[in-house]
């Protein structure tokens, strides 16, 4: 989508103001609806164009919040027309084996649920139960599992559930009725639960004991002890590698994919990131003499009940390396 810079010397002040305060919020309900960060970031930007071009017409008949929102879904609806759904590897077919595993064609950008760092979707500044529900609804697999469902049923869900919206403010941003929103979100969460999903899921805070484990994850990853890492792993951990479509279930496979075709990274260096309300890490292998290492991937970890269950590496980093802030090369 081709964008228009909205010159900020002629924003009214009301629209400027609400912005401020929305772009995380309207950011991340992109996200939700579209899987990827920088569509997301595409269609905040064309919804506070088509804000500033219309701000004229709006006579406060809604509150600027429902306006915005309005707008927003109207854009990311034009978005989805005609385009296939983003997904995770494990959405593609059925878990590999190291003996038997072949990376294929890298697949196009296009194909799969982007991460996201989580200072562009979770608001700082919000109601700690409304951050902990922004981090929840982030999360890869509830992004992913959403992707399954048609864009207007989506939207329902994101605004019904995520939002707490009632159904006849729904109602009247869709342009539908109370009836037609309560079917869609019916079905939308039959579809959910098949995946074994709920936006209203309880939400634990990252624990004490999980600070413990990110800490003895970077060490052991950064020694490459793979004893001590293993140790670390759910044992029916996933391993998966976008844009690849290759995936890998249990620690057995884990362990012989980390010696065997993924032993180069022995010597990695790490820098902490938050994406997708999940911690993870910017990964650097070395790459020469003198200690210089060449970014590789960005690991995104699930952890759950004390061990690592997923462990997502996005292996184009010349695209997300920089969304992140992280350089693409450590010097010495």
């Amino acid at each position: 989508m081709t964008q228009t810079a909205v010159p900020q010397t002629t924003v009214p002040e009301e629209l400027r103001l609400g912005w401020a305060k929305y772009k995380v919020e309207i950011t991340g309900y992109c996200y939700r609806m579209l899987g990827s960060s920088f569509d997301a970031e595409d269609a905040a930007q064309e919804t506070l164009v088509r804000a500033w071009r219309s701000f004229e017409g709006f006579e406060g008949r809604s509150s600027l919040r429902s306006w915005l929102y309005r707008i927003a879904t109207n854009v990311c609806l034009t978005m989805l027309e005609g385009r296939k759904r983003r997904a995770r590897p494990m959405d593609m077919g059925p878990a590999s084996t190291v003996a038997t595993a072949t990376l294929g064609p890298a697949l196009e950008e296009a194909s799969w649920v982007q991460p996201v760092p989580d200072d562009r979707v979770i608001d700082a500044g919000a109601d700690p139960a409304e951050q902990a529900v922004a981090r929840e609804t982030v999360r890869l697999a509830f992004v992913a599992a959403l992707q399954h469902l048609p864009p207007r049923q989506r939207a329902v869900l994101i605004l019904r559930e995520v939002l707490q919206w009632s159904a006849a403010e729904c109602a009247e941003l869709l342009g539908g009725t109370v009836a037609s929103v309560n079917s869609a979100l019916q079905r939308a969460r039959a579809t959910m639960a098949e995946r074994g999903l709920s936006a209203t899921d309880p939400v634990a805070p990252v624990a004490d004991e999980h600070q413990e484990l990110l800490a003895r994850y970077a060490e052991a990853f950064e020694r490459y002890d793979m004893e001590a890492l293993v140790a670390l792993l759910h044992e029916d951990a996933v391993l998966s590698m976008p844009p690849y479509d290759l995936w890998l279930r249990g620690r057995e496979e884990l362990l012989a994919w980390f010696v065997g075709p993924g032993a180069e990274c022995e010597g990695s260096r790490l820098l902490p990131i938050r994406a997708n309300g999940l911690p993870g890490f910017g990964q650097y292998r070395p790459s020469g003499p003198g200690g210089r290492h060449e970014a590789w991937a960005l690991q995104i970890l699930e952890i759950s009940e004390g061990r690592v269950v997923g462990f997502n590496a996005f292996l184009d980093t010349a695209m997300l390396f920089p969304l992140f802030g992280l350089p693409l090369v450590l010097e010495g």
